[in-house]
C-alpha cells in the first residue's frame, strides 16, 4: 500500500504570504521510498490521488503536548470530557481547538494531549481531500523523530521564516518553534533545551557545512543526516492522529456518492416489488376468501341442518359418500368393489386357485398367495389388468400382494 508522506511548514512561514514548500516523500509496496522531493502542497494532486493514504507531518510549532490528569472513564466519556480537562491551560477556546488523546504509557492517571488550530488544520485536510486524498492522518512532527534511550532528538529545516526546530525530549513530548536563520544560535538553543542529555541533531544536506563545525566544538551533540526513513519509522509509533474526525476519508465518500442515486434507485425497485407482491397477495386472498365463502354457502344450501362448518369441501365429500353407501352404491375403494376387480383380473389370466388368504384394512385388500403359485409375469399382467380397473398392485413381499385404488380411479 503506497503512502505519502508530507511535511508541511509551520505555520509562521505561510504568514509570510509567499507559498512555502511541502517536503514529500512516496512510500511504495516494497516499504521503500520510491520518489521524494519538494514541493507547494496544490502541486501534488497527482501524487496525493495515487497514494492509498496520506501522512501530514505537522510542524512541531504548531502542535502544542499538554500533560493532563485524567478521570478512570471510558474512552468515549475521556474524549467528550477533552475540552473541559485542557482548559486551564489553553489560552483560547478549547472548541476552537483539535484535541486528540496520546496512546495510554505507564502512568493511566496521566494522558499526553496532542492541541492544534482547528481552522487550520480543516483547510489541509480538505485540500488533500479535494486532491483525491483516499485517506489523511496527521501527526505531530515532533514525536516521529527517532528518540534514543534517555537522550534528546531535533531536526533543523530551513523555510522562509527561518529556521525551524522540532525537539523530541521524551517518547510522548516534545516542542517546536522558530528561530532566526543563525546555525549557532539555532544549536545553542537547542543544546539549552535539551539541558543535560546527550542531543541528537538530524540536519539536511544542504544545511551540514554549517553546522558540523559548530556541532564538534559543543559537547554532547552529534549530527546526523535526515533521511524519510526517519520519520517513516517515527510516524508508525507517532500516536494521536489530529485529523481523525475531520472528514479525512474524502474518495470514499465521494465513492459512496457516486453508488448514491443507483443505491436509490436500486431501493425503489424493491420497494415496487414488495408492494407489487403484496398487492398479488391481497388479491389472491380476498379470491380465496370469495372461493371459501362460495363453498360454505353451496354447502348450507346442501344441507341446511349442518350448523358446523369446519372444511365445507371434505364435508361434502362425506356426505356425498355416506348418501352413495345408503343407497346401495358402492364405492370404488370398498372390500366388495376391490375384491371383485380383483377376481376379473385373475379370471381373465386363467389364474383363479393361487389365492391362499384376503386381508381388507384400511381401504387396501392384502392378498397372500399359495406357494410358488406365480411367477414375475404373472405379476406384470395382473398389474396391467388392475390398472385398467384403477387400482394399483404391488409386491410387498414373497407370495404377498397389496392392491389400493389409484388416485385418477378408474372402472371397476
Amino acid at each position: 500500500m503506497t503512502t505519502l508522506y508530507i511535511r508541511y511548514p509551520a505555520r509562521a512561514a505561510s504568514d509570510s504570504g509567499a507559498v512555502q514548500p511541502c517536503h514529500y516523500a512516496l512510500l511504495g509496496d516494497s516499504g521503500g521510498v520510491t520518489q521524494q522531493g519538494v514541493s507547494a502542497l496544490g502541486n501534488l494532486a497527482e501524487l496525493v490521488a495515487s497514494a492509498r493514504r496520506v501522512v501530514l507531518l505537522l510542524a512541531a510549532a504548531d502542535v502544542t503536548l499538554l500533560t493532563v490528569k485524567v478521570p478512570p472513564l471510558s474512552a468515549s466519556r475521556l474524549k467528550a470530557a477533552l475540552p473541559a480537562l485542557v482548559e486551564d491551560q489553553l489560552l483560547g477556546d478549547p472548541a476552537d481547538c483539535v484535541l486528540a488523546l496520546a496512546p495510554v504509557l505507564g502512568d493511566v492517571e496521566t494522558r499526553v494531549v496532542a492541541v492544534v488550530q482547528r481552522a487550520w488544520l480543516e483547510v489541509l485536510v480538505k485540500t488533500l481531500v479535494a486532491q483525491g486524498a483516499h485517506g489523511v492522518s496527521a501527526l505531530p512532527a515532533q514525536l516521529c523523530l527517532p528518540l534514543q534511550p534517555g537522550g534528546v532528538s531535533a531536526a533543523l529545516a530551513q523555510d522562509g521564516a527561518g529556521l525551524e526546530l522540532t525537539l523530541r525530549t521524551d517518547q510522548q513530548q516534545g516542542l517546536g518553534l522558530t528561530v532566526s536563520p543563525q546555525p549557532e544560535a539555532a544549536l545553542q538553543t537547542l543544546r539549552a533545551l535539551a539541558g543535560d542529555a546527550p542531543l541528537t541533531v538530524y540536519v539536511p544536506g544542504s544545511l551540514a557545512p554549517q553546522f558540523e563545525p559548530l556541532a564538534g566544538a559543543m559537547p554532547g551533540v552529534a549530527l546526523e543526516a535526515d533521511q524519510w526513513e526517519h520519520w517513516m519509522a517515527g510516524a508508525k509509533t507517532a500516536g494521536p492522529d489530529l485529523a481523525a474526525g475531520l472528514g479525512a476519508t474524502g474518495a470514499q465518500s465521494r465513492a459512496w456518492q457516486r453508488w448514491r442515486w443507483p443505491l436509490r434507485l436500486a431501493l425503489l425497485a424493491v420497494a415496487v416489488n414488495i408492494a407489487g407482491l403484496n398487492a398479488d397477495w391481497l388479491r389472491m386472498k380476498r379470491e380465496a376468501a370469495e372461493v371459501r365463502k362460495t363453498m360454505d354457502q353451496t354447502f348450507r344450501a346442501a344441507y341446511p341442518k349442518e350448523t358446523v362448518i369446519l372444511d365445507a369441501a371434505a364435508q361434502m365429500r362425506k356426505n356425498i359418500a355416506l348418501a352413495k353407501a345408503g343407497s346401495g352404491e358402492i364405492a370404488a375403494d370398498e372390500f366388495t368393489a376391490v375384491a371383485a376387480a380383483f377376481g376379473e383380473a385373475l379370471a381373465g389370466l386363467g389364474k383363479r386357485d393361487v389365492v391362499a388368504g384376503l386381508e381388507y384394512k384400511q381401504r387396501v385388500l392384502t392378498v397372500k398367495l399359495k406357494p410358488n403359485a406365480v411367477d414375475a409375469n404373472t405379476l406384470a399382467q395382473a398389474q396391467a389388468a388392475l390398472a385398467a380397473r384403477g387400482l394399483a398392485l404391488t409386491e410387498t413381499g414373497a407370495g404377498v400382494w397389496q392392491i389400493s385404488q389409484t388416485r385418477t380411479g378408474g372402472k371397476s
